[in-house]
């Protein structure tokens, strides 16, 4: 029987990966136990969010060091995200999040100063949708990348993921060009 999750010690959520380009945001709910264990975005190797990023840019950032997926992500106007700093939870099911404090979701204008569009990854994220969108932004809810998602194929997620990035003008044709290779030695 497990302990509930108001014993279990408070969790930290990540910095967010945010800038003055940032046009459009990836707003999660809270990191799984293997995102805060490599203390990176989306590290559970089953979470289809790199992936589907991959897929939508034409690049394989799931086999990219993680610096290198951020610099693609911060590059092509894209922030990460989550909606809550802390909380209380037992495993990595959003369901069995407790106790949680929100991240400071007004601090977007300051920190993301051209960001028009945020993206809710699920629906715990999605519960705050009213809240982003009184601040201003446009909003939308995607279907959850994490592998609890099974009901959704990756193709039907990717076109769903797809519609939104063109929306935000974040797609491999729409985005800056940026080569992740290092250059060929002369």
């Amino acid at each position: 029987m497990k302990p509930p999750a108001a014993a279990a010690e408070r969790l930290q959520g990540l910095p967010p990966v945010l800038g003055r380009r940032t046009r459009l945001l990836v707003l999660g709910s809270f990191p799984g136990v293997a995102s805060l264990q490599a203390q990176q975005y989306y590290a559970h190797p089953r979470n289809q969010f790199w992936p589907l990023l991959g897929a939508i840019w034409g690049l394989d950032l799931a086999a990219l060091p993680y610096r290198q997926r951020l610099a693609a992500v911060r590059a092509r106007g894209l922030g990460l995200w989550d909606v809550y700093a802390s909380c209380r939870r037992q495993g990595s099911l959003d369901q069995a999040i407790e106790d949680a404090e929100l991240n400071d979701l007004a601090s977007l204008r300051r920190r993301a100063p051209a960001l028009q569009c945020v993206a809710h990854n699920g629906g715990e994220s999605a519960r705050t949708m009213r809240l982003v969108a009184a601040l201003g932004y446009t909003v939308l809810k995607l279907p959850s990348t994490s592998p609890a998602n099974a009901s959704w194929s990756f193709e039907r997620k990717l076109a769903a993921w797809r519609a939104a990035f063109e929306q935000a003008g974040l797609t491999a044709s729409t985005a800056p060009h940026l080569s992740l290779r290092p250059a060929p030695s002369p």
